[in-house]
């Protein structure tokens, strides 16, 4: 368990932004922050975007070092595509239920169950996943790709289910294979209290993102990748968005379209910020200046590993041009 922060370790609160851009330029280090980061790190990062922009960007990153404000898998695809760099997250146990839900071990046997099927794996899973997968998809891209792949090819797609649910229906490929993983945010959704939400505000619209269960999907005036969903809430008419993802993706909606009221999509219990990802909320300002100031914690990875996760990766991007 991770020890609380000494008031003494950090610089006063007025200057941390400060203090965190001069240890990047000390560090010649990059800053790359997922969209559902808290507002103050998306503001501070060097680029901020969904799961493909972040690892286009890490890619094309030019640095000593990365600090990745994301979870634990998005991290560790900035190492397989950067080995020489030093890549470090605020908090290392900053994970994610859909590849927590997926063990490489039980997923070895799951393929070894489906032979001769073109094995699919979501970006949201380990390096050990990805290492047994023949193409890497994120929700901007999975549709695209599975669309590439030929009709007579069984397919296994993982970890998912929501996800798959959506690309089959997009893609007509009914017959895929899927790993019945969830996320904990995006299932959490109440259809009851957004359809009550829809009828209270006139006008409005449901935008949601395909991790989210086939309930929420139905009544979504549009379906989409973060960056999906970002895009089509600026370029909308509608004055009013009720939004099903995590909250923190309201930040930039809110700075692209000022005029616009937008609602977080609300969770069945009402008790709990279920709309926020307990793993992306563990980095904080004052953990990405201790990482950068202690380069610690850093993302490790056997080379094996590295270059098997890689393969998959670089397909992925291979398969993505036009989006």
């Amino acid at each position: 368990m991770a020890l609380p922060l000494a008031k003494s370790d950090l610089p006063p609160a007025w200057k941390l932004e400060e203090e965190i851009e001069r240890l990047k330029k000390e560090r010649n280090a990059v800053i790359l922050a997922h969209y559902y980061q808290e507002s103050e790190i998306q503001d501070l990062a060097d680029h901020v975007g969904d799961s493909l922009g972040l690892a286009r960007a890490a890619h094309k990153a030019n640095a000593d070092v990365i600090a990745f404000c994301g979870v634990h898998f998005m991290a560790e695809v900035a190492k397989i595509l950067n080995p020489e760099t030093t890549v470090v997250l605020p908090d290392l146990a900053a994970g994610c239920s859909l590849a927590d839900g997926c063990p490489p071990d039980q997923f070895r046997r799951f393929i070894d169950a489906h032979p001769g099927h073109f094995v699919v794996s979501y970006i949201n899973c380990s390096a050990a996943v990805k290492a047994m997968s023949d193409v890497i998809v994120t929700s901007s891209n999975a549709v695209k790709i599975v669309s590439q792949v030929p009709k007579d090819q069984p397919i296994i797609f993982a970890p998912d289910k929501h996800l798959a649910r959506y690309v089959m229906k997009q893609t007509g490929r009914d017959d895929m294979v899927v790993w019945q993983g969830t996320c904990i945010v995006h299932e959490t959704f109440s259809e009851k209290k957004i359809i009550d939400l829809l009828m209270r505000n006139p006008g409005a619209e449901l935008i949601a993102h395909p991790e989210c269960e086939e309930p929420v999907l139905r009544h979504a005036k549009y379906v989409g990748s973060t960056t999906g969903l970002i895009k089509y809430a600026v370029s909308s008419p509608a004055k009013t968005l009720i939004v099903a993802t995590e909250e923190g993706v309201l930040h930039q909606m809110k700075a692209g379209a000022p005029d616009k009221t937008f609602i977080p999509a609300p969770p069945e219990d009402e008790s709990c910020a279920c709309n926020q990802c307990p793993h992306m909320r563990r980095n904080t300002m004052e953990k990405l200046y201790l990482c950068l100031r202690d380069l610690t914690p850093t993302i490790e990875m056997d080379e094996a590993l590295r270059v098997a996760a890689k393969k998959p990766i670089d397909k992925m991007l291979e398969m993505s041009t036009g989006i």
